[in-house]
């Protein structure tokens, strides 16, 4: 993990200082809202139905048990206890009083963590594959250039003040699991020879205008990634809209332009800089914070553990955890474990102030003080040992966090809805929980297989709606709470925006439809590893909306 240096530790307390005083500001009165918004904004405060939120980041999902029992204090500090994780491998903290704010800034800046640049029209939190490291499809680590980045874009004078938010996300697996192709850029890390480089996709987004990224570059080498990035950023500060926020995404440029002009400006701005306009990025420098991401010191190991296959055989509960919740390691003998937070009846993404010192502590007892964010809202201790798992899974059973769902259609992404956030106009966390009550059965979860469902509250697609492989989106119609269903989305490397089926449901309807389609798809299936995605691609849409809007 990247530590700071005396610059990083510097900043972000001049930034805490520099915000204390424009809070004391407000609270007297001597700056009104519109006029402290954006101020508040820059330092990662909303103000949302019932209270201030404080939304934290974590760069490329990436914690340590010390930050993870910070974020535990501020929890109980100075919100109701808990804290919510986000698709953009953040926290939020719900009800945090902004007079309380710089107190809780101060606390983060002891740990090297702050809110800098989690909202406002900049370069927000750089996210990255949760198994970055561990996994046996990744190339190399991404985790390092997305620090290159994160210290690039920091505090950059000629993105700060962008046409509207962007966004970057980083991967260096075949299995795209940051969703890089709905990002404003997607980086995939490639190997040509012995030169690393990155395949880049830009103009990908959600929202209210769902945009798959067009690829403008198959190879950038990586001595040169900054600089390339700095021209996208270029022709986009200079020709994205200022005049309407609703088409001033990269997403509508790329679009409007198309991805052959586009990419031919990016071209052009590359091949103009001069060489005084250059990054200076040494090999030295790019070998140093490498050295910070280097894996830990594993025992060797066989690749079977008697242990772990043992407790297997003697415990069911923990054989169904075992197979849903690990991943393949690049290492024999160890394996990633994902600590779902999504337990059947519960808010998607929320962590209790006792779960995160717990998570906090398995890390540091089995995880080599490793733990990850997903942009799906869990947890992932990326290095243990199949000989500990036994007592993990224990130790996850005892704190409420041993839900073996990962991957499956409980594991759903959902924004938090018309419950906190001002935008929406529909809620979102109930709806998930009651479609989550339909299939709460272990073995009918299982029977189903990976499916991906995903929940917003608006249009504004915090919740992914339109890549899940079912989408539910609220909509509000005179004052009545509906959802549009949609079929089809995903956000991997076969990334496609899904299609809405028709008319909405209203909220109690959208349970009762949802299983009669996935009873459907488990009727015409070839056989069980046929999955929803793969059986709606081979039949077309109408069998599965024909038993959505049919009646019990």
């Amino acid at each position: 993990m990247y530590r700071y240096d005396e610059f990083d530790e510097q900043m972000v307390r001049e930034r805490v200082a520099q915000f204390r005083g424009q809070v004391n500001r407000r609270l007297s009165g001597e700056l009104l809202e519109d006029e402290f918004k954006p101020l508040r904004l820059q330092n990662g405060v909303y103000l949302q139905l019932h209270s201030y939120m404080l939304r934290t980041a974590i760069p490329y999902g990436q914690l340590s048990p010390r930050k993870l029992r910070q974020l535990a204090r501020v929890a109980r500090t100075f919100s109701k206890g808990y804290g919510h994780f986000t698709t953009r491998q953040n926290i939020q903290f719900h009800w945090v009083a902004l007079k309380d704010v710089p107190a809780a800034l101060d606390l983060l800046a002891d740990v090297e963590m702050h809110s800098i640049q989690t909202s406002g029209n900049c370069i927000r939190n750089t996210s990255s594959d949760h198994f970055a490291g561990a996994a046996r499809d990744g190339i190399r680590d991404p985790r390092p250039w997305c620090e290159i980045i994160r210290q690039w874009s920091t505090f950059h004078p000629e993105f700060a003040f962008l046409p509207r938010k962007f966004k970057i996300a980083v991967t260096a697996a075949e299995t795209d699991r940051v969703a890089i192709r709905v990002h404003d850029i997607g980086l995939h890390m490639r190997l040509r020879g012995d030169v690393l480089g990155f395949e880049v996709h830009v103009g990908g987004g959600l929202g209210r205008t769902p945009v798959i990224a067009s690829l403008v570059n198959e190879f950038v080498p990586e001595d040169c990634l900054l600089d390339y990035l700095e021209a996208i950023m270029r022709v986009y500060n200079l020709h994205g809209r200022r005049d309407n926020k609703f088409k001033a995404r990269i997403k509508i440029l790329v679009t409007e332009l198309g991805p052959e002009e586009f990419t031919r400006q990016v071209e052009a701005e590359y091949a103009a800089q001069r060489p005084n306009e250059k990054i200076d990025l040494p090999r030295a420098e790019i070998d140093r914070i490498h050295a910070y991401f280097k894996l830990p010191d594993f025992a060797e190991k066989p690749e079977t553990s008697a242990v772990f296959e043992a407790a297997k055989a003697a415990d069911a509960g923990f054989a169904r955890w075992a197979k849903n919740n690990l991943h393949p390691h690049i290492m024999p003998g160890y394996t990633s474990v994902t600590i779902s937070l999504k337990p059947v009846g519960g808010t998607t993404g929320d962590m209790n102030a006792d779960q995160m010192e717990k998570a906090a502590d398995l890390s540091e007892t089995y995880g080599f003080d490793d733990v990850r964010v997903t942009h799906t809202q869990n947890l992932v201790l990326p290095h243990v040992a199949l000989d500990d798992l036994p007592t993990i899974y224990a130790e996850l059973v005892a704190a409420g966090l041993a839900t073996p769902n990962e991957g499956l259609i409980t594991d759903m992404v959902v924004c938090p809805g018309l419950d906190f956030c001002t935008l929406a106009n529909a809620r979102s966390i109930p709806v998930g929980q009651a479609v989550q009550q339909v299939f709460a059965d272990p073995d009918y979860q299982e029977d189903i297989g990976r499916l991906h469902v995903n929940i917003s509250g608006c249009i504004n697609a915090c919740g992914h709606h339109h890549v899940g492989h079912i989408g539910i989106l609220g909509v509000d119609k005179k004052g009545e709470e509906f959802y549009q269903i949609s079929f089809g989305g995903r956000a991997d490397e076969k990334a496609v925006i899904g299609t809405i089926t028709g008319p909405g449901l209203r909220s109690e309807e959208v349970p009762g439809a949802l299983k009669r389609v996935i009873d459907t798809y488990r009727s015409l299936r070839t056989s069980k590893d046929e999955l929803f995605i793969d059986t709606l691609t081979r039949l077309g849409h109408d069998p599965f909306k024909e038993a959505l809007y049919a009646t019990d």
